[in-house]
């Protein structure tokens, strides 16, 4: 058995990936604020993931009635673009106010993932190395 072959380090590890590209495709957006034409794009992986764990009526998968099924390969970050609004006259739709409270947002939650993920090699190391 491999101790990060969990669900828990799977969600982690996805989580800690979406965030690394919606912080990419925010700074492409931002970039791009002047480029007549440009459409914004964002990522979408939020949904996927709940209907993984089973909050959106998905059923849990595992080999005992207590147990959370585990996050398969099909949950991947993906990048989507908003063809249908337009901000300017341009054609271009990338709003700077709405990107800043994204990229802030990601950030804490990519700070949130990140702790997560820091408390559970903490926890190992306890029961590795035991109390001292």
């Amino acid at each position: 058995m491999n101790i990060f072959d969990t669900t828990m380090f799977t969600m982690l590890q996805r989580g800690l990936d979406a965030t690394a590209l919606r912080q990419r495709v925010i700074a492409n957006n931002v970039a791009n604020i002047n480029t007549p034409g440009f459409k914004k794009s964002y990522v979408s992986f939020e949904d996927q993931l709940q209907m993984a764990i089973g909050k959106t009526g998905a059923p849990l998968k595992g080999t005992h009635p207590l147990h959370i099924g585990v996050v398969g390969p099909e949950i991947k970050p993906e990048v989507k673009q908003v063809k249908e609004t337009t901000m300017r006259f341009d054609g271009n739709n990338v709003d700077i106010d709405e990107e800043m409270v994204n990229l802030a947002a990601t950030t804490i939650q990519h700070d949130v993932i990140a702790q997560g993920l820091i408390d559970r090699f903490s926890l190992l190391g306890t029961v590795i190395g035991g109390r001292r």
